[in-house]
């Protein structure tokens, strides 16, 4: 930095510009707080523990209303709706449900309604993480009703709704910042999915895309402990072993076979976009009726019925259903009925704004499709080598990874809930190719639809932050006057007269060794209300704040938006003041990085320095000639 006496009393100019000094509290509290991490990990910890249980009572009162409503008893075993015996009767049973599921939205909450991610979703990006404690026992109490009367939904989009609920409530009673409370949020609710399907990794990764919107250990940490914690309650309360066992192993499939895979996972990509096309299409037609919103969900389930009464095993969560499919040895029309009978089951319970999940759903019609597919690929082409089973699992994954663009989390669920670590590469073909295929057909996702009509734009890419990864000493481009501590404010008046290049809207204080001291603005230098032989260092007013040369941007930045500051001094190790940093350097490395981003350069050039490839006119000569 070039420095020069302007006065006799020792004003030195610094032509440019760098950040200065450090202030101890502030740096405090931005700076990443380790026991702070793991207060934040114990609570998600207890959150995953309580959700666990309720995940626990929702499957057994799940169970329960399925007793009472199709067969008309009092228990908690497992069953389902397939084998009861109402008759035609079974067409009321999920409009009753219906029915309660709309009068518990319009006098408990209208929150209930959907399928849980979205909801938790919008109050993330739009609420600061702030859910109604009310839904921590309406959703779950409404869920089970309505998939207890037959309602074809998954348990698992309640259980994540409710461990949401439960975490950002928890939150809300503790004194934490709004992004300790999402971290809590997203805890309870992949807590709440690893409990239901004990599949922790999957539920980690279901964080990362579609709720907390970063990767950073300030939240995977307690995400992983709350996952962790969530599967342990899994097999406590539910037991080991996978969620759904194929019953045997499959092969590792050989490059046709995953050639075909691939094949299979595309078309599936396609079927994504139509099935999200088609539930928001029904969504818009409920929209349209004359009739009050409480009263849809009966209408869905009067749908459902029907559906059900021709199809019994379209009603209810039908996890078994899953496992079924996934065997291979179901009678086609019955894979059909999935398929088919099942989708337009569960796209008007869902458009109708009734309470449930979609994960189960989706799983259950791809897997269908898989098998449909499959079949006619083995009857034209034979030596493939693929296998029903395997075909199932690839498909009922890409649905889920092209309905949702959720493509980790859908290759991580496959193979945490059947154990099959040879499908991993059938996996990554197969929801990758349905990726791309949503990906370029589909502006908004099964999961954002709802919310990118309210106006709420949820992120698409989580890039690392690039203040992140520039240091301070690497964007000085400002500035600045740098006046000694004991000039007086007469001498700077002087020499300013004297010196009518010099502009600057604030002044550095530095003492003699060239440490930074404060800094001044020059409204508060030039004001006539100072007596002219007061020393400058007693105008400072605010608390000395700067920050390291070495520093990265985004502490800078960090700083700068506590004290409300546009320009922060630099200083060096030795706490020697350097220069200044200002709001526009951050903003022209941003520049920079939109540009590394946009303009397209070659890196290597063809041509050779000093060779010539035409000599006007002749023929191409020695382009590639050895100098």
């Amino acid at each position: 930095m070039a420095r020069k006496n302007i006065l006799n009393t020792g004003i030195p100019i610094s032509t440019s510009l760098k950040p200065t000094l450090e202030a101890e509290n502030i740096q405090q509290r931005i700076a990443p707080n380790k026991k702070r991490l793991l207060t934040i990990s114990a609570l998600a910890v207890v959150v995953a523990i309580c959700i666990s249980f309720v995940a626990k009572f929702l499957i057994d009162f799940l169970y329960f209303i399925t007793h009472l409503a199709f067969y008309g008893d009092v228990a908690i075993t497992h069953v389902t709706p397939v084998g009861n015996h109402l008759g035609l009767w079974v067409i009321l049973v999920p409009v009753a449900g219906g029915i309660v599921a709309g009068l518990m939205a319009l006098y408990g909450s209208k929150a209930i309604r959907g399928h849980g991610i979205p909801e938790a979703m919008e109050q993330i990006l739009t609420n600061q993480s702030k859910i109604k404690p009310t839904l921590t026992y309406l959703k779950p109490i409404s869920s089970a009703i309505v998939i207890g009367t037959g309602g074809p939904f998954g348990a698992e989009g309640p259980i994540i709704a409710t461990g949401g609920a439960l975490g950002s409530t928890l939150g809300q009673l503790l004194k934490i910042s709004h992004n300790e409370r999402k971290i809590l949020l997203a805890a309870g609710a992949t807590a709440g999915m690893a409990a239901i399907f004990g599949s922790p990794i999957a539920s980690i990764f279901l964080a990362i895309e579609l709720l907390l919107f970063e990767f950073s250990p300030r939240s995977i940490i307690p995400v992983a402990l709350a996952c962790i914690t969530g599967a342990a309650g899994h097999h406590f309360l539910f037991g080991a072993g996978p969620v759904f066992p194929i019953g045997h192993a499959l092969e590792m499939p050989g490059n046709t076979a995953l050639f075909v895979y691939s094949i299979l996972g595309l078309i599936t990509g396609f079927l994504s976009v139509f099935v999200t096309k088609i539930v928001y299409w029904i969504e818009d037609l409920f929209e349209k009726l004359p009739i009050h919103w409480m009263w849809w969900p009966a209408i869905g389930g009067l749908f459902v019925g029907v559906i059900g009464y021709f199809s019994p095993r379209t009603l209810g969560v039908g996890y078994e259903n899953i496992t079924d499919v996934l065997s291979g040895t179901l009678p086609m029309q019955i894979v059909l009925y999935l398929c088919v009978l099942k989708f337009i089951s569960w796209a008007i319970a869902l458009g109708s704004g009734t309470s449930g999940g979609t994960l189960a759903p989706l799983m259950t019609i791809g897997g269908a499709a898989g098998i449909l597919m499959a079949n006619v690929v083995i009857y034209y082409f034979p030596h493939t080598g693929i296998s029903l089973s395997l075909a199932a699992l690839v498909c009922m994954s890409a649905l889920f990874a092209g309905a949702s663009r959720a493509l980790l989390t859908s290759i991580i669920f496959a193979l945490e809930v059947t154990g099959q670590a040879n499908a991993l590469l059938p996996l990554l073909a197969g929801c990758t190719a349905s990726y791309f295929v949503s990906f370029f057909l589909m502006e908004n996702t099964i999961m954002t639809e709802k919310i990118t009509r309210r106006g709420i734009k949820t992120p698409d890419s989580y890039q690392p932050d690039i203040l992140e990864s520039i240091r301070v000493e690497q964007v000085i481009k400002e500035h600045a006057i740098v006046l000694d501590e004991d000039n007086t404010v007469e001498e700077v008046r002087t020499w300013l007269e004297n010196e009518p290049d010099y502009h600057s809207n604030y002044f550095v204080i530095v003492n003699k060794e060239n440490q930074f001291v404060g800094i001044i603005s020059s409204s508060g230098l030039l004001s006539q209300h100072h007596d002219p032989a007061k020393r400058i260092v007693s105008l400072i007013r605010r608390q000395p704040i700067s920050v390291s040369e070495d520093s990265s941007l985004k502490k800078a930045v960090e700083l700068m938006a506590v004290e409300s500051i546009d320009v922060l001094p630099v200083i060096s190790a030795e706490n020697n003041f350097i220069g200044i940093i200002s709001y526009k350097d951050i903003l022209s490395a941003y520049k920079d990085d939109i540009d590394n981003q946009v303009k397209k350069n070659p890196s290597i050039s063809l041509r050779r320095r000093g060779l010539k490839v035409l000599v006007r006119g002749q023929k191409l000569i020695d382009v590639f000639r050895n100098r």
